[in-house]
Formats: structure tokens, C-alpha cells, sequence
């Protein structure tokens, strides 16, 4: 279908009650939600990640002043042909960052756009379903101010195992001691059997990031997650074969370039590349198959709106097992549980939670529908 218009929604709203992370601060909730437009007015939506101290308008001014231009008048069957359109067209000012932050929102849109006009889910269209559910960790744990931790947390943690919840995601980063008092804290109340990831949203060193691994051998980590910052691939290098807990980082990985480097000098265990942020879901299905080369695990990081999990649940359903066997190891889907004003609005909650999985939508393209109230509802103009 030619692709007659494309419109970028700058949609952003403030925190009821700010929380706070390793690294500061979040006052609001932002998206970039890309719409590409058919010739016959059928349109399909993408989303630009937004991290937690990210300004929406950096990605929807990369949408507008470098790409929209060059997708105007195209097929939207070419979806790679586009891609590397894109991507070439920012390659001397734009290999990584918001560059790829930006063509992954049109990028998902294409495929919308493409599902809607064959009456097909993206996951059929990119290989089909290796699962119909993925299974779901909890993330949130984000601080606020006037609460007590680790307290907070462990009621948090309960709360979520008695959602069904099997595994949950801490956000740690707040001095060694205090870090592992906590983790403790919460391994105690929540037993043996829940799977406990640890992210800490790069701030440490090597050295005290070992410190921190060793201690907490006992509380049997299942992931440590940007334990350091994403320039250091010899610190991960360093710490991965510490002890058995899987090593993690990716959310700042680009593109099947910049993992391939990853991979080939053995630096993780997991990778996390965005759907919403690495490339979209063309680049990516890309990343994955590198990945699988390795025999090494994608687990895609995930924390935008509903558009966004809805792409990542798209996308996550095509990927094999790694490796495929009888009794595989399984898939995780990050389900960001923290406090957003439109994140479930955004697609009339049109994602389904059951008993610790989500269900893989099966209508066509994203699977989701946008709502346009709240689009408008959450508009912002710079």
C-alpha cells in the first residue's frame, strides 16, 4: 500500500507521584507514537521508546526532519528496502542512539500498516509463533519519596507473586550495602522459587559490581542487569562467568552491527535490545538471528506504552528457542508494572494478563487499537 502521510503524536504526562531510579529522578511518562497513513486511510502506529529522562521531541523531530520525507509516497510492502533507506540517509550523523530510536517507531508502523492490509498478526508475517503466551516478570520497585525500603519493596514483591507473578525485576543502584540488604530483604519474603532479576541501570564499576555478585550467591540471581555502563564490554567480559547468574545488558545495543561486536567477544549472556529503540522489529529480527548463531538468548527490554509491549509481543513470539530441544528454556516478556497515566488507555487495555503470561494479540498487524481520544488527551506541543 503507498503510504500517503505520516504523522508523528509527541504524547507525554506528569507523575502523579515522581519516582526514582539508580540514576535520578522521573516527573512524567513520554511516547513517540508513529503514525504512517495508506492510501485508502488505513493507518499503522509504531512507538519511539521513551526512557524515564528522555524528551519525546529529540525522536519525533528525527521522525520529522530526517525520515518522514523519504517514507512519503513508498510501498509499505517494502519494509526493509525503507529501512535501509533510513538508515543509510542518517548513517554519516546517526548510527546508534536516536537515530535507531526513531526509525523504530516507522518501522513498526510499516508492519501494522502491512498486518492491517493482509488481516494478519506482524508474527505470522515475520516467521510465524514459536508460542502463543510469553511469560511475564514484573517489573517495577521504583522508589518514592516518604516510603521506607525495603519494606515498601517486599509488599511490592508479595503483591505481585499473588498476581502470579513467578518472576520479578528489582531496581537496585543505591550503594553496595543498602543494594544487597535489600535483595536480601526481598529473597527472604518472596522464597526460593520466584526468579529475581536486578537491574541497576548501569551504575557501578567492575570492582564493586564483583563485590556485589559474591555476596549475593546465596540469593541465587537469575539475571544482573547494566551492572555497568554500556561502554565497558571488558567489565562484562570480566564478571560473566563469576558465578552462575546470568549476565544482562542491551537496551543501548543498536542494531545487528553493534551486537554482532557483543556477541563475538562473548560479553552477555542475555541480550535486551528494544524493539522500540534498537531498529524496530525489521533490524532486530536481525539482531536475533545473529544472536541465535551464538546459541545466546534475546530477551528484549521493554518500557514504553501499549504499543509498544504490543510490538514486543509480536516480535518476541517469532523468536526459536535457544536452542530448540524438548524441554527449552523459556522466554521472558518484561511487563513494566510501574506508574504510567496512558499505557493501557492508550490501547483501550487490549492486552491480556493471566496467571503470570500475557497473550500474544491476534488481530491483525500490532494486534491493539489505538485510541485517538487519548492521543489528544496526552498531546504536547513544543
Amino acid at each position: 500500500m503507498i503510504i500517503k502521510n505520516l504523522i508523528t503524536h509527541v504524547i507525554s504526562a506528569p507523575l502523579e507521584q515522581p519516582f526514582y531510579f539508580s540514576q535520578g529522578y522521573v516527573y512524567r511518562r513520554s511516547s513517540v507514537i508513529v503514525e504512517v497513513i495508506g492510501e485508502d486511510g488505513t493507518s499503522g502506529f509504531g512507538e519511539c521508546m521513551c526512557h524515564g529522562q528522555q524528551s519525546p521531541f529529540l525522536a519525533s523531530s528525527f521522525v520529522e526532519n530526517c525520515y518522514k520525507e523519504e517514507v512519503i509516497g513508498k510501498d509499505s510492502l517494502d519494509v526493509e528496502v525503507i529501512w535501509e533507506t533510513l538508515y543509510n540517509k542518517a548513517r554519516p550523523f546517526g548510527q546508534q542512539g536516536i537515530a535507531m530510536n526513531a526509525l523504530s517507531g516507522i518501522d513498526i508502523a510499516l508492519w501494522d500498516l502491512n498486518g492491517k492490509q493482509l488481516k494478519q498478526p506482524i508474527s505470522r508475517l515475520i516467521g510465524g509463533r514459536f508460542r502463543e503466551k510469553l511469560a511475564a516478570y514484573a517489573t517495577g520497585f521504583y522508589r518514592l519519596d516518604g516510603k521506607k525500603y525495603p519494606e515498601t519493596s517486599v509488599e511490592d514483591a508479595l503483591k505481585f507473586k499473588e498476581e502470579g507473578f513467578t518472576a520479578m525485576k528489582l531496581k537496585v543502584g543505591f550503594t553496595p550495602e543498602k543494594d544487597i540488604e535489600y535483595i536480601r530483604s526481598i529473597r527472604k519474603a518472596v522464597g526460593p522459587d520466584v526468579r529475581l532479576m536486578v537491574d541497576f541501570n548501569a551504575c557501578y564499576s567492575q570492582a564493586v559490581a564483583r563485590r556485589i555478585i559474591l555476596e549475593l550467591v546465596p540469593e541465587n540471581i537469575y539475571f544482573y542487569e547494566e551492572i555497568l555502563t554500556p561502554e565497558d564490554m571488558e567489565g562484562y567480559k570480566a564478571l560473566r562467568n563469576l558465578t552462575a547468574s546470568y549476565m544482562a545488558a542491551g537496551e543501548e545495543i543498536f542494531g545487528k552491527i553493534e551486537i554482532n561486536n557483543w556477541l563475538k567477544n562473548g560479553a552477555l549472556d542475555i541480550y535486551q535490545p528494544d524493539v522500540s529503540s534498537a531498529g524496530g522489529i525489521t533490524e532486530c529480527k536481525k539482531m536475533a538471528a545473529i544472536a541465535q548463531a551464538y546459541n545466546t538468548a534475546i530477551m528484549p527490554h521493554a518500557w514504553g506504552s501499549g504499543v509498544s509491549l504490543a510490538a514486543s509481543l509480536q516480535f518476541i513470539s517469532s523468536l526459536p528457542y535457544t536452542p530448540m530441544s524438548f524441554c527449552p528454556s523459556e522466554l521472558f516478556l518484561e511487563f513494566d508494572r510501574s506508574s504510567h497515566p496512558f499505557r493501557k488507555e492508550l490501547i483501550n487495555d487490549g492486552i491480556r494478563y493471566e496467571n503470570g503470561y500475557i497473550y500474544v494479540p491476534d488481530a491483525p498487524g500490532l494486534g491493539i487499537e489505538v485510541d485517538r481520544d487519548i492521543l489528544e488527551k496526552y498531546k504536547v506541543v513544543k
